[in-house]
């Protein structure tokens, strides 16, 4: 059973290796232990005290015409980009209309879950117009979230067409 859990591990950094954006570094660290779900909860970095994550714009409750120009903030933490392991630093992840479920498992990559594995701290998000919930989640260089997990407060913003 044991050896199933960590071949599931290894199976899961190589999907979220190739899930990475292109311009993203490869993941090849292997997974040192699972959780029975299939997590890697073990390889999770801690954070470091007081670290906070948090959109500095647009305000919570904006109203915003797409695309909308979204600022990352950081506190007590640094950035570095995603494959690089240096210590008491992680990578953006914006969660647009979706919350984080299970930070024991890496952070997917696709339209709700969007990875700035550069190092980016802004991005110019095209939204369709309506009501979105934001919401930024830093991850380590494997794309897991720290232990705890580094969230903002999310946010909701209005999307209006120009007039």
């Amino acid at each position: 059973m044991e050896q199933i859990l960590k071949c599931s591990a290894l199976i899961m950094l190589v999907l979220a290796a190739v899930a990475c954006a292109p311009d993203e570094p490869p993941r090849t660290d292997p997974p040192a232990a699972s959780t029975p779900d299939g997590g890697l909860k073990s390889l999770r970095k801690p954070a470091p005290d007081g670290a906070l994550a948090y959109i500095i714009s647009p305000d919570n409750g904006a109203r915003v015409t797409s695309p909308v120009r979204v600022l990352f903030g950081l506190k007590g933490i640094g950035v570095a980009p995603a494959g690089v392991e240096k210590p008491d630093t992680g990578h953006h992840h914006l969660l647009v209309d979706t919350e984080l479920t299970n930070p024991d498992v890496p952070l997917p990559n696709d339209g709700q879950h969007l990875h700035f594995g550069n190092g980016q701290t802004e991005v110019l998000l095209p939204l369709t117009p309506g009501s979105h919930r934001l919401q930024l989640v830093l991850g380590d260089y494997l794309h897991l979230p720290h232990e705890p997990p580094i969230v903002s407060e999310p946010i909701m913003i209005e999307v209006i067409t120009e007039e």
